[in-house]
């Protein structure tokens, strides 16, 4: 690692100052991606600010939403019992993250604001509709994923907390590579009063993304045959050591039939 000074403040206020009053300061959330980033001199903070004091944390439910803190960890969420009965696919699939050292440590506001292209919460976020929360407004799941490890988040600008809207059913399916348990593809589907919502992960070179003509046919029909005819384009997905773009494009439309079928 690189030499750094390290602040710990106690207030929302607080950590976005220290954010805001320099360029190269970092947040720290759960530090699973962050962490192994600094040994490996990928980054070079001149700040790094622990978020881990400033009480966000915490999940609220209604009967139309259920809002989880930022600092909120992954193992809470799939724990949750309140989260298992409003919207048992989000406790699936925050179940799935990982191991459980990596649940008990990192936080959903953490993925979200880094916007890695294999993580699952995004899938559920845009899948659902979902909103995110910060220090000075509320962004939507469509305007907050900008691209592979980008996002809609300014300078200084820290996530409070995320909702989800309680959908009709829904479910997550994922195919996780066997060492590190990213999403080579994940799939969130959400059927809701509006329409089927159907949101890929760990397969496109931009990110997560809607899978439009998916969610066309699962709106008129929503039964695992109805996209039996419908060929997932391989442009534009990853290719890499693990699965070819031919074979992620495959897995998508094998992994949206398992999650539709679990709803």
């Amino acid at each position: 690692m690189y030499d750094f000074k390290y602040e710990k403040p106690t207030d929302v206020a607080a950590a976005v100052a220290s954010l805001g009053a320099d360029m190269e300061a970092k947040a720290l959330a759960g530090g699973q991606t962050f962490i192994p980033v600094l040994k490996q001199r990928l980054n070079k903070p001149t700040v790094v600010v622990d978020l881990s004091k400033l009480g966000l944390t915490g999940i609220t439910v209604t009967p139309t939403s259920v809002t989880i803190g930022a600092m909120t960890t992954h193992g809470t969420v799939a724990e949750s019992e309140e989260v298992k009965k409003a919207i048992p696919a989000l406790a699936h699939l925050a179940g799935l993250i990982g191991d459980n050292a990596v649940r008990h440590r990192g936080t959903i506001g953490g993925s979200l604001a880094n916007n890695d292209p294999s993580a699952c919460y995004p899938a559920a976020l845009l899948a659902l509709g979902g909103t995110v929360t910060t220090d000075r407004r509320t962004i939507t799941a469509g305007d907050f994923f900008q691209g592979m490890f980008t996002t809609a988040l300014e300078q200084g600008e820290l996530i409070t907390s995320v909702s989800f809207p309680v959908p009709e059913k829904a479910a997550y399916a994922k195919f996780r590579n066997p060492a590190s348990r990213y999403a080579m593809v994940g799939v969130f589907v959400a059927k809701l009063a509006g329409g089927v919502r159907v949101a890929i992960t760990g397969a496109s070179q931009g990110g997560v993304y809607r899978h439009t003509q998916f969610e066309q046919a699962l709106s008129k029909n929503f039964a695992p045959d109805a996209i039996k005819d419908i060929t997932t384009p391989s442009d534009g997905l990853n290719s890499d050591i693990h699965a070819s773009a031919e074979y992620r494009a495959h897995l998508i439309g094998v992994m949206t039939k398992r999650a539709v079928l679990a709803c």
